[in-house]
């Protein structure tokens, strides 16, 4: 999605073929699905951690964790699957333009001219629905966590505990708010420059910040990214000054 993007950027085109763009919902539906599954079985592996940590061993031993994440990439190949099939079965006869920078199911179905595109608005509203199950497992998974947390007579117990799930937390909810306020906005509150901007924030944001959200446990790390921080606004406010006094800042 994203290469393909940058490859029509460099080449001033906004062609895509059927087949890239058939590619691209399968594997755009198949890694957002996968994720999502991935971490609604992460919450349970915080609350077994933090609620149930004698029975760890015997609940998420290595053997259960395999299984776990091979159920969760199963589940969104067949999705996935499915999903794709069952658009590009529908005849296609509003156009050929998709009014985003990728192929999108609910663009592709404004193209459609048969009443059998209700088919997949049907299997999106299952969808929503799991995914909506998904999610109050995960927020009964932390209200749990947060009971037994704020149970725990040691400050520095409690710290390591929340330390433990603040990142999983900051992934679910970033993931989770940018992905519901693209579906679930008001028509009157769309546009296609909104809608870009928006589509880009929860598709490319995301996973660009995973990474850095997960390993901001590491002291190393976050030296780091003090020291980012701290060069870019120092090298701001000598701008500042320099443009007060009348010289021309350089980067």
């Amino acid at each position: 999605m994203v290469p393909k993007s940058m490859v029509n950027s460099l080449w001033d085109t906004r062609d895509i073929s059927y087949t890239a763009c058939a590619a691209q919902i399968f594997f755009f539906s198949f890694l957002f699905s996968s994720e999502y599954s991935l971490l609604t079985i992460m919450s349970y592996d915080r609350y077994v951690a933090i609620c149930k940590p004698l029975h760890y061993g015997s609940l998420l031993g290595s053997r259960a964790c395999v299984h776990r994440a091979a159920a969760a990439w199963g589940t969104g190949f067949l999705y996935a699957l499915l999903h794709t099939a069952n658009t590009f079965s529908l005849p296609l006869c509003g156009g050929n333009a998709v009014e985003q920078f990728f192929c999108e199911i609910p663009h592709i179905l404004k193209l459609s001219c048969s009443h059998s595109y209700l088919r997949e608005v049907g299997l999106l509203v299952l969808s929503c629905l799991l995914a909506l199950g998904c999610f109050v497992f995960i927020v009964g998974s932390y209200v749990q966590i947060f009971r037994a947390v704020l149970s725990v007579p040691s400050e520095q117990g409690r710290h390591k505990a929340f330390s433990m799930c603040l990142p999983h937390l900051a992934v679910v909810s970033l993931f989770v708010s940018t992905g519901t306020f693209v579906y679930l906005k008001p028509s009157s509150f769309s546009s296609p420059s909104l809608d870009l901007v928006l589509s880009v924030l929860y598709s490319v944001v995301p996973p660009v910040v995973n990474p850095l959200i997960y390993s901001l446990r590491n002291q190393e790390l976050k030296d780091a990214v003090r020291k980012l921080v701290t060069g870019c606004v120092s090298a701001a406010i000598h701008c500042l000054l320099s443009s007060a006094k009348g010289s021309q800042c350089r980067s």
